[in-house]
């Protein structure tokens, strides 16, 4: 139930300037800033301990340090040298867990889930083979962290992908079952859509973009977002599955298809959604400062 971490940054200067004599539309105007609802532990207690117990929390850290750690890709793709520790701190700023946590608060559905399935699944994650199975994603996700240890899990499935071993298939199956290819997919899709959106609102291009180049543009990843998706949840699955008994994961898959474990799945992915959103185009309007100050 955990989203993969990707963001691409393949901004194509050259061919977004070419385009944009020919169809041009209004820069579209941010979302006015709403005041900051009270915590979810005081909104929904019951949600929020349902989030904790399944390490949702923790995964937001894991989530923060990631980006964190990836702060240089676009500094150094799109304006090098030029943002140092003003981009930093706007990073920093943007990625804090406290920021990422009040967004993916404020954006759960909490009434996406019936009283009857937030108990269901606190009672599964809080006992076994539930917790372990918690246990065992968020370890695997921390230690991504790592770059060697991503890498080596992405040979270890290469290999078993070419040995035909049947414990991707029991993988597969957990992945249909919460459609987590498609629904990774869209989300990194919409949260590129998101940072273009933040650059061409921030004034990083002379002109205004026409949305459907930007479309066109974040639609030509779609190929390489979905092998690396595929290629990443295989890898993670295997890592964060390793200690999980054939019969532990039958029933974490079984949780997962009853109604409470798809409800669980689609407000996760709401929440997660948006955050992504919301921080990719914060991020697209603070390089855009930068972008633009190249220019000048």
């Amino acid at each position: 139930m955990l989203r993969a971490a990707f963001f691409t940054f393949s901004m194509v200067f050259g061919l977004l300037a070419a385009a944009v004599a020919s169809a041009q539309t209004p820069a579209q105007t941010p979302a006015q800033t709403m005041p900051a609802e009270p915590p979810l532990s005081e909104r929904a207690p019951e949600v929020h301990a349902m989030l904790d117990a399944l390490g949702m929390y923790e995964v937001i850290e894991i989530m923060s340090a990631e980006a964190l750690a990836g702060s240089t890709d676009p500094e150094a793709e799109m304006f090098p040298g030029q943002g140092g520790a003003a981009w930093q701190a706007m990073i920093a700023r943007l990625h804090s867990v406290e920021t990422m946590t009040e967004a993916f608060e404020a954006a759960f559905p909490v009434d996406r889930m019936t009283p009857d399935q937030i108990a269901r699944i606190t009672a599964f994650a809080t006992a076994e083979p539930g917790r372990s199975v918690i246990e065992g994603e968020i370890a695997a996700r921390r230690a991504f962290l790592d770059p060697a240890v991503e890498d080596a899990a992405q040979i270890r499935f290469r290999e078993r992908a070419e040995a035909e071993d049947p414990r991707l298939d029991l993988l597969g199956r957990f992945i249909a079952a919460n459609d987590l290819v498609e629904r990774n997919v869209m989300g990194a899709l919409n949260s590129n859509y998101a940072f273009y959106r933040g650059l061409a609102d921030g004034g990083a291009f002379e002109v205004d973009l026409p949305e459907e180049l930007m479309l066109a543009e974040v639609w030509g990843q779609e190929p390489q977002i979905r092998a690396d998706t595929i290629e990443w949840l295989y890898s993670y699955q295997l890592a964060a599955y390793s200690g999980v008994t054939e019969s532990d994961f039958e029933a974490y898959i079984a949780m997962s298809e009853t109604p409470a474990g798809q409800a669980l799945n689609a407000a996760l992915f709401t929440a997660f959604d948006a955050m992504f959103d919301d921080t990719s185009y914060a991020l697209g309007t603070a390089a855009a400062v930068f972008i633009a100050g190249e220019d000048t």
